[in-house]
């Protein structure tokens, strides 16, 4: 359901509003090994701090993840990863209004994280695990599809595409009639390409160039370009020098017509979109 020129996502009965204004989506690890921060919030008290740390510095959205999607990273159990995210969850819902997503592939973590007081099932594997849509559908959180080519651990081992951006278009609309044939209703749905997950350097900037053909299939776009590796590789900066790089990609993304952008670098990346929003309105 798109208004003017805003989009509304339903997350659990929340209508929000994607549009002129940038969403930040903050990125709260609760891993000991996720590619830049694995191991700093295992500790669920930490982890609660940073999260109120993050709506703080200017988050719309806590994203929560409890399992490592860096490449080569191996998966873990479901309980492994709730024991890591529904303490957290269930916290720090207790204390803030902001939206709470979950970072999970598993169904059953999902409807747990949201029985906890999450807002969101962030999907890497856009409905991979067959009962991800029941989710979504039975509890009206909202949903983001994100295009990966392979898992995790293969991801990385020679990417192909004929066309990048034609082949994760196309693939994410098709999610999103398979998501709609099991329930979940297109106001749910935020679509993410996917930036480092199966691509190449240039895979990366031609989906980061071609952002207007994802924004083409009318459902809010969100980005996660932060820290990631192409940019370590493109400007030859370790994960804690790429801020400069994130923020660019970020500036970039919005001028392109992303809505949500997903950062590690909070305070500064709310700085720069409100900026861009500000000159572009």
């Amino acid at each position: 359901m798109s208004v003017g020129t805003h989009i509304i996502w339903n997350c659990r009965g929340r209508a929000v509003v994607c549009g002129p204004r940038t969403l930040i989506m903050g990125i709260l690890n609760v891993t000991p090994d996720s590619f830049s921060d694995g191991g700093e919030f295992v500790d669920p008290e930490k982890a609660v701090a940073r999260g109120l740390e993050i709506v703080a510095e200017g988050a719309d959205i806590i994203d929560v993840g409890g399992e490592s999607t860096r490449p080569g990273a191996a998966p873990v159990s479901p309980l492994e990863e709730m024991e890591r995210t529904i303490p957290v969850i269930e916290k720090l819902r207790a204390q803030t209004d902001a939206l709470i997503s979950i970072d999970t592939q598993k169904a059953e973590v999902a409807r747990v994280a949201v029985a906890a007081g999450a807002d969101i099932v962030n999907d890497v594997s856009a409905l991979a695990d067959p009962d991800m849509a029941a989710v979504a559908s039975e509890t009206g959180a909202g949903l983001v599809l994100m295009h990966m080519q392979g898992t995790p651990e293969t991801m990385q081992n020679d990417p192909r595409y004929d066309d990048v951006v034609s082949n994760v278009r196309n693939f994410l609309e098709e999610r999103m009639a398979f998501a709609a044939e099991q329930g979940v209703l297109p106001k749910q749905i935020a679509l993410d390409p996917g930036i480092g997950f199966g691509k190449t350097d240039e895979h990366n900037l031609a989906l980061l160039r071609g952002i207007p053909e994802l924004t083409a299939l009318g459902r809010p776009v969100l980005i996660g370009a932060s820290r990631k590796s192409f940019i370590g590789r493109l400007l030859e900066r370790i994960p804690e020098e790429r801020l400069a790089g994130s923020l660019a990609a970020a500036v970039f993304a919005k001028l392109r017509g992303v809505q949500l952008l997903r950062v590690h670098d909070v305070k500064e990346s709310c700085d720069a979109a409100k900026l861009v929003d500000m000159m572009r309105n």
